[in-house]
């Protein structure tokens, strides 16, 4: 199958619309969007897009049930990767705007920096610098040369 180019967004059922505004906005610096009405008409948001970059999102749904996301080795989406420029600065950044890293800043198997934060439903989230020996980067070339 051909035409896929990128993931354009994940979505996160959260608690509290606020309180994951709070993390992902302010202290994230996710921009917010824009904001859909639910469609029945019953008033109330329904959801709200942040920007990652400009082709990819993170949509928050309001109102989720239960107080954590599923753990690490349950059935289900296991954590969102953002991927950054320089993982100090942005440790530095967490740091002071008050979020714990769950995970402390590693070099992964695939050769890459990495740490983990939870947004405030549990949802995990690796942090990773992509470093230019990965193993990522060496796939792609392979895949490159073998089409190519």
């Amino acid at each position: 199958m051909h035409g896929f180019t990128s993931i354009a967004h994940v979505a996160l059922k959260v608690k509290d619309l606020d309180r994951s505004l709070d993390f992902y906005v302010n202290k994230l610096g996710f921009e917010e969007m824009m904001r859909l009405d639910k469609p029945d008409g019953s008033g109330g948001v329904w959801l709200v897009y942040l920007r990652i970059t400009d082709d990819q999102y993170l949509e928050l749904f309001p109102e989720g049930e239960g107080d954590r996301a599923p753990g690490w080795n349950d059935v289900a989406i296991n954590h969102v990767c953002l991927s950054v420029d320089d993982i100090d600065a942005v440790i530095a950044d967490l740091d002071k705007v008050g979020v714990p890293l769950i995970v402390q800043k590693k070099m992964a198997a695939d050769r890459n920096w990495q740490c983990w934060v939870e947004d405030p439903d549990g949802n995990r989230i690796e942090i990773m610098q992509l470093m230019p020996d990965c193993m990522q980067l060496e796939a792609i070339a392979r895949m490159k040369k073998k089409a190519g």
